[in-house]
């Protein structure tokens, strides 16, 4: 207990001290709705418009293995020199440095593996002394983000504007709001038709979810559905590389523009999703329902609702 207590306070002090310093890394946690909305190619291009903007980046998989993971991914389209060569629980323990252990893409950030339960806010915050930490995050069985992603500055859910991924975007949503108690989330529309179409969905998505979650819904931004993006990872770089004044790449420097804007939290804040996280984490470990077991009794009938006015 004592332990548990001391470890809190370091980790109050050291909130404390970044805040004050002004030199906390950003940390924002970015979810799919569902597979194939294009997370990794979102995380990708917004990590190369952040380094344009002289932002240090760091990369964070939560997907290990997967193929389909931001470092498998992210190392096919364009990684420099070589590939990851540790995992964050490695960098965290002192067995390898940042520098040793990450992988470097192509736009200049940094690339790390890191499974769940690797990676707090402190210890991120006190190894990683850039600006700004994405993480392609992954939710377990119950629909829990990792500690990491949970006690995250900002939380996206990222969808596309199809009626089935605007239906599990928001059943994400529940789900996520029900099992850590969020307040507040964000969402980005990805592939988008047209900036009038994004805004119906955004504004409907974000209505819904006040009306029926009393939950704030704040939109991250809408990428336009832009030929270019295949044909730049095709060239294994990022749109905002490759074709810098295509609409996809403005999307995503006027995105990354306004992430660096967004309101930070405070101490007290970080300290309270540092709670939550560990107990969550406490729950799934010693199979306790918690409040999971209403995530089970997702009610899509407000999505079903904003697709037909999505629609129209």
């Amino acid at each position: 207990m004592n332990k548990v207590v001391s470890d809190q306070a370091d980790g109050l002090r050291c909130l404390m001290a970044q805040h004050a310093g002004g030199q906390a890394a950003r940390v924002v946690a970015l979810i799919g709705s569902g597979p194939g909305v294009g997370v990794t190619s979102v995380i990708m291009n917004l990590a190369a418009a952040l380094v344009q903007q002289g932002q240090e980046v760091l990369l964070l998989d939560e997907h290990g293995g997967d193929p389909s993971s931001a470092a498998a991914a992210l190392c096919a389209i364009g990684v420099k020199g070589a590939a990851p060569a540790g995992n964050w629980s490695q960098v965290a323990t002192g067995a390898l440095s940042l520098s040793d252990a990450a992988g470097r893409v192509s736009s200049g950030a940094l690339l790390l593996p890191a499974f769940k339960g690797d990676a707090t806010l402190t210890t991120i915050r006190s190894r990683f002394q850039g600006q700004v930490v994405l993480i392609d995050a992954r939710r377990d069985e119950r629909g829990a983000l990792s500690p990491l992603a949970a006690q995250a500055d900002d939380v996206v859910v990222v969808f596309r504007p199809q009626a089935t991924s605007i239906t599990a975007a928001y059943a994400c949503i529940k789900q996520l709001h029900y099992v850590h108690a969020l307040q507040q989330l964000r969402v980005m529309l990805n592939l988008a038709a047209g900036a009038l179409e994004a805004r119906r969905v955004l504004d409907n998505l974000a209505a819904a979810g006040s009306r029926y979650l009393g939950l704030a819904l704040e939109s991250a931004g809408c990428v336009a559905a832009d030929a270019q993006l295949p044909h730049a990872q095709r060239m294994r770089l990022s749109v905002v590389e490759a074709f810098q004044t295509s609409a996809a790449a403005v999307d995503f420097r006027r995105i990354a523009g306004q992430l660096l804007q967004w309101p930070r939290k405070t101490p007290d804040q970080d300290l309270r999703k540092v709670a939550m996280a560990r107990r969550i984490d406490e729950d799934s470990t010693h199979g306790r329902p918690g409040d999971a077991t209403q995530s089970g009794r997702l009610c899509v009938s407000p999505a079903d609702v904003i697709c037909e006015m999505s629609a129209k």
